[in-house]
């Protein structure tokens, strides 16, 4: 059984495995394309470097003991422990910041990323989140 520590360890390492596959995406495809070709390409990549994710996560929202459907989606949730959300924005805004923090908390998960990848240099889209 993992432990809280040996949880946030493993989400860490995954964090590497995300920034490299997102900067070769980049790398490869510059900006300026939708968010749904990044985010394929995201997936050939993680894939491509064997890495567990799954894509369009639905995420229901537990209101008063009742699950209610939203229709809310996680871009990506990888390895289980960290959610990737994919955008192509001018700039990222503290609602995108906000949404993805709500989702962690949903999940009970510590780690998450917002990845801008209209941005010249993919550092500059990459905004790490971590919850508590």
């Amino acid at each position: 059984m993992l432990t809280t520590k040996d949880t946030k360890a493993a989400a860490d390492r995954l964090s590497y495995d995300i920034v490299g596959a997102a900067i070769e995406v980049h790398r490869q495809l510059g900006p300026g394309l939708l968010e749904s070709a990044y985010e394929a390409c995201i997936c050939r990549e993680l894939a491509f470097r064997g890495i567990e994710f799954d894509r369009q996560v639905a995420l229901p929202l537990r209101y008063r003991d009742t699950v209610v459907d939203c229709g809310y989606r996680l871009d990506l949730l990888v390895g289980r422990l960290v959610i990737v959300e994919i955008k192509s924005v001018s700039k990222v805004l503290p609602i995108h910041r906000a949404q993805l923090l709500t989702y962690l908390r949903l999940l009970n998960l510590n780690l998450g990323f917002v990845i801008n990848f209209n941005v010249e240099r993919l550092r500059m889209g990459l905004h790490r989140i971590v919850l508590g």
